[in-house]
C-alpha cells in the first residue's frame, strides 16, 4: 500500500528524485576514496622532502570533501522538496475527496479520524520519503561501495562481513516483526484521544452545567494512557534495538582488530590497509543501520498509507453523471418569480443497514412561489426528506424531480447552485460576516449583504458592533448567540440568488416577534422561489399555503393550517400541544 501510495504521488518528482540518485553516488565515491588516500600516507611513511606531496594528498582530501559538502547540501534540499510535494498532494487529494462524501461515509470513519488521517498519517508517509532520499538511499550505494573497496584491501578479513551483517538482520528482524502491531495500534489510540479532545471542546458548555469535569478527565485520562502504555511499548522495543546494534558494531571492530592485527604479524597486511578496511567495515555496518532505521519507521508510514487509501477507496455514493441533463428555465418565471416546482413521486429512503425506512412512499409536489412547510414528531423524517432535494442524500427508490428534471441526472453543482439551505445547525466558518455572508454568492457587495441582513433581521445587531462587516466571527460563530447565528446563516442563505429556499429548523433560536417579521419578509425578498420550511414551531408554519404532516416517515396529512385543523389528528395534536385550542382557531 505504502508503495503504490508513493508511486502514484511522487510521479511528478522523478527527476528530482534521479537527481538525488545521482548525488547520492557522488558523495558515496567522495566518501569511500577518502580512507584509501589516507591508508596510501600511511603505507608509504613520511620522510624528509615528502611536504610537498602531503600538501597535494591533503588538498586533494579537503577538495573532495568539499564536494561531499556541496551535494548531501543539494540532495537534502531536492529531497525535502519531493516530500513536501507528496505531502500538499495527498492532502488536496484526500481533502477533495472527503468533500464528496454523504454524511453516511463521513460518519463511517468519524470527523476526528479523517482529521488524523489528513494530517498525522500523511506527516508520517513524508517523513519517511525525505529520510529515504536525504539518507536512507545512500545505505545501499555506499553498502555496495564499502563491500567492493574492503574485498579490495583484504579478501580473507572480509569474511566478517558474512558473519556479522547477517547477525544484525536477524536481531533487527526480530524486533521489528514486533513492532509493526503496536505502530497500527498506536493510530487508532491517536485517533481515539482526538475524538475525545474534541468532544471536551465542543461540550465544553454541557460538561460544565452538569459538573461532569472529572468524569471526562477520567475518560481523557483512560485514552490518553492507553496511547501513552502503546508508545512505552514501542519506546521499549527501540531501546533495545539500537544498543543491540551497537553491539554488534563494537564486535566487528573487536573481530577486525583482531584478525587484521594478525594478518599484519605474519605480513600479509600493511597497517594503513587496516585502517582504511576498519573504516570501510563501519560504513557498511553503517549502511546497515542506517535501512534498520529505514525498516523501523516503514511499518508506521505503512500503516499511514493503508488508512489514507481506504477513505481514497471509498467511492462516493452521490457523483455526477456521466452525461448532466441542465435545468430548464425556472417554472415560475412566468409569473414574474425564479421558483421551481419539486416533486417527489413515490419516494423511499432507506438508511445503509437500516432494518426500517427513513421515508416510505412520499408523494408530492411543491409549487414554485409557494410556502410549503413540514412538520412532524422527532424523527419523522423531515430533515431527511429536505436533504434529498440538494441531492445531500439519494432516494432508495422513487424519483424527486425539479422542474420535471430528476436530480439525478443533474450536475450536483448546477443543482445546488439552484438551492439556497439552511442547515438545522447553523454553522458559520471563522473570517468576518463579510466573508460569512460571502460564502453564499462570491461575488456579492456590500449593498446586497445589508439588503439579506435586514431581510434575516440581523441589521441591527451587525450594525451596532463597532466594525460592522468587518467583525471577526470565531469557527463556529461562538462569539454570537445562538438567535444571531441563525440570522447570520438565513441571511447567507439569502445572499444567493436560487430557485428554491429551505429553512431547516432555522428559526427555532428566534423570539417570537423576529420570527414573525422574518417570515413576513421572505417572500420578498426571495423573489418568488420556492420556500421549504421545517419547523417544530406552530406558529412557524401556520400561515404557510402547505403544510405537510409526516409520522414515521410517511405524509399523514397536507393542507393549509385550516384544513388540517379539521382533517388531520397528528397535526391537531402538534398544535394542541403548543398552544390551546382557542389560539390554535
Amino acid at each position: 500500500m505504502l508503495f503504490t501510495t508513493l508511486r502514484h504521488y511522487l510521479g511528478p518528482y522523478r527527476g528530482s528524485l534521479l537527481a538525488v540518485l545521482a548525488l547520492k553516488i557522488v558523495e558515496t565515491i567522495a566518501v569511500l576514496s577518502l580512507p584509501t588516500l589516507n591508508a596510501n600516507i600511511i603505507n608509504d611513511g613520511v620522510v624528509a622532502g615528502d611536504t610537498g606531496r602531503i600538501w597535494s594528498l591533503g588538498g586533494l582530501m579537503l577538495a573532495i570533501t568539499a564536494v561531499q559538502g556541496a551535494v548531501a547540501i543539494v540532495g537534502t534540499y531536492l529531497s525535502a522538496r519531493a516530500a513536501m510535494g507528496l505531502g500538499r498532494r495527498m492532502r488536496r487529494d484526500i481533502f477533495t475527496h472527503v468533500q464528496r462524501f454523504n454524511p453516511e461515509e463521513v460518519s463511517r470513519f468519524g470527523a476526528p479520524s479523517l482529521v488524523t488521517r489528513s494530517t498525522n498519517d500523511i506527516q508520517q508517509i513524508q517523513m519517511v520519503v525525505f529520510m529515504v532520499c536525504a539518507m536512507m538511499l545512500m545505505a545501499p550505494i555506499m553498502l555496495m561501495g564499502g563491500t567492493f573497496m574492503a574485498l579490495r584491501v583484504d579478501v580473507p578479513l572480509s569474511g566478517l562481513i558474512l558473519v556479522l551483517i547477517p547477525l544484525l538482520l536477524v536481531v533487527v528482524g526480530i524486533l521489528l516483526g514486533r513492532l509493526l502491531p503496536h505502530f497500527r495500534v498506536m493510530q487508532e489510540r491517536i485517533d481515539r484521544v482526538n475524538l475525545v479532545m474534541r468532544e471536551q471542546i465542543q461540550g465544553v458548555r454541557v460538561i460544565r452545567a452538569f459538573v461532569r469535569q472529572k468524569e471526562r478527565r477520567g475518560v481523557f485520562g483512560a485514552a490518553n494512557d492507553e496511547l501513552t502504555a502503546t508508545s512505552l511499548s514501542i519506546g521499549r522495543l527501540f531501546a533495545l534495538l539500537m544498543p543491540s546494534v551497537t553491539v554488534i558494531m563494537n564486535l566487528a571492530s573487536i573481530g577486525v582488530y583482531w584478525f587484521g592485527g594478525r594478518r599484519i604479524d605474519a605480513g600479509d597486511m600493511a597497517i594503513g590497509d587496516l585502517t582504511a578496511f576498519l573504516n570501510y567495515m563501519m560504513h557498511i555496518l553503517f549502511s546497515v543501520m542506517i535501512a534498520v532505521m529505514l525498516v523501523t519507521i516503514l511499518p508506521r508510514a505503512q500503516v499511514a498509507a493503508a488508512r489514507f487509501q481506504e477513505v481514497m477507496a471509498v467511492d462516493p455514493a452521490i457523483t455526477a453523471p456521466a452525461d448532466p441533463v441542465g435545468l430548464p428555465e425556472p417554472s415560475g418565471a412566468a409569473g414574474g418569480g425564479r421558483g421551481r416546482e419539486i416533486r417527489f413521486e413515490h419516494v423511499s429512503f432507506r438508511y445503509p443497514g437500516a432494518e426500517a425506512p427513513v421515508l416510505e412512499d412520499i408523494d408530492l409536489v411543491l409549487r414554485p412561489g409557494r410556502t410549503t412547510a413540514f412538520i412532524g414528531s422527532t424523527g419523522s423524517g423531515k430533515t431527511t426528506l429536505v436533504n434529498l432535494i440538494p441531492r445531500l442524500l439519494d432516494v432508495t427508490e422513487g424519483r424527486v424531480s425539479v422542474d420535471g428534471v430528476d436530480v439525478r441526472d443533474v450536475d450536483p453543482r448546477e443543482l445546488r447552485q439552484n438551492v439556497a439551505c439552511v442547515p438545522q445547525k447553523a454553522f458559520l466558518f471563522s473570517g468576518t460576516i463579510r466573508s460569512t455572508l460571502q460564502h453564499g454568492r462570491s461575488d456579492a457587495d456590500d449593498d446586497e449583504l445589508w439588503e439579506a441582513l435586514r431581510a434575516a433581521q440581523a441589521a441591527d445587531f451587525v450594525a451596532a458592533l463597532d466594525d460592522s462587516l468587518d467583525h471577526e466571527v470565531d469557527q463556529g460563530g461562538v462569539n454570537f448567540s445562538g438567535g444571531q447565528r441563525q440570522r447570520l446563516a438565513i441571511a447567507r442563505a439569502l445572499v444567493r440568488e436560487a430557485g428554491v429556499y429551505i429553512f431547516d429548523d432555522s428559526f427555532s433560536a428566534l423570539d417570537y416577534a423576529t420570527d414573525a417579521r422574518l417570515r413576513a419578509g421572505l417572500a420578498r425578498a426571495t423573489g418568488g422561489a420556492t420556500l421549504i420550511v421545517v419547523a417544530q414551531r406552530v406558529a412557524s408554519i401556520r400561515s404557510a399555503e402547505q403544510i405537510v404532516v409526516l409520522d414515521e416517515g410517511r405524509v399523514v396529512g397536507i393542507g393549509t393550517h385550516a384544513e388540517l385543523m379539521e382533517s388531520c389528528p397528528t397535526y391537531t395534536e402538534i398544535v394542541l400541544s403548543q398552544v390551546s385550542a382557542q389560539e390554535a382557531a
